[in-house]
């Protein structure tokens, strides 16, 4: 993989590939350089079969804040073509959530600090999300005057958390704790900041020991029957699915390893 500036990548497990967003200064906060390396890194990770399972956390305190102002505001407000130029901004933006989305190996969110705005967008893309105590969620666009459904926001929230809870959240840009989005179901566990990555780095690994194949077709499976229209649709994708992926030698070996397991 590319040597990058922004982000840090370990091999800390079998299959298992850490990526840490890494500008612990800014709080990981996005800017034009974490955006294109985040995106080529999603690029090669999704060709690269050694990896089974990706872990995306932050370093230092936090997850990530954002959006770095610093390096994008200026560009946007001396834009020839305002309208124009801040919609290709935008879309810049939004291709991060869909490349997490898009990678086939399931993503592990590890949420050790503040995840706002963009970092918000990242944990909402992602398979599985724990978080620390220390962790904290918001969405402040609409504070500052802009819409408050940005990034796939207003896609994923209300199918994660339900509506009511994604528009409390959305509409106020209030800032949302740890323990409230345990109980919210935003995140699966709520795991003490020192067990963090071990925890997220496990998770990845009981995924990273099953068949690559039945875990892609996995999560292909839940991404496309969440927009189902019926339950025969959501079925026609599953049994298709299960013929695939039975007719693969892996299946056939854990099959013989499993069979063998219940003999003894």
């Amino acid at each position: 993989m590319k040597p990058t500036s922004t982000l840090t990548v370990e091999r800390p497990a079998d299959g298992v590939a850490l990526v840490r967003l890494d500008r612990p200064e800014r709080l990981n906060a996005i800017n034009e350089v974490l955006l294109g390396e985040l995106k080529q890194l999603c690029a090669e990770l999704a060709l690269d079969r050694n990896v089974r399972a990706v872990v995306l956390t932050g370093a230092g305190r936090g997850f990530c804040s954002g959006i770095d102002l610093r390096d994008f505001g200026p560009g946007m407000l001396e834009a020839t073509d305002p309208a124009i130029d801040r919609l290709h901004f935008q879309e810049a933006m939004a291709s991060l959530p869909l490349a997490i989305r898009a990678l086939p190996q399931p993503v592990v969110a590890a949420i050790n600090g503040p995840a706002v705005g963009g970092g918000l967008a990242l944990c909402l893309a992602s398979d599985v999300r724990i978080c620390s105590p220390s962790a904290s969620f918001g969405n402040a666009a609409v504070l500052i005057g802009l819409s408050g459904a940005e990034m796939g926001m207003s896609y994923f929230l209300p199918r994660i958390v339900g509506l009511s809870v994604a528009a409390d959240w959305m509409l106020t840009g209030r800032t949302v704790s740890a323990d409230e989005a345990y109980r919210r179901g935003l995140v699966s566990e709520l795991v003490d900041d020192e067990r963090l990555i071990a925890r997220a780095v496990e998770l990845a690994g009981l995924v990273a020991a099953n068949s690559p194949l039945g875990v892609q077709m996995t999560k292909r499976a839940l991404q496309v029957n969440t927009d189902a229209p019926d339950l025969v649709a959501a079925m026609e994708v599953e049994n298709r699915n299960q013929v695939i992926t039975h007719a693969t030698d892996e299946a056939a070996a854990a099959r013989e390893r499993w069979s063998k397991r219940r003999e003894t």
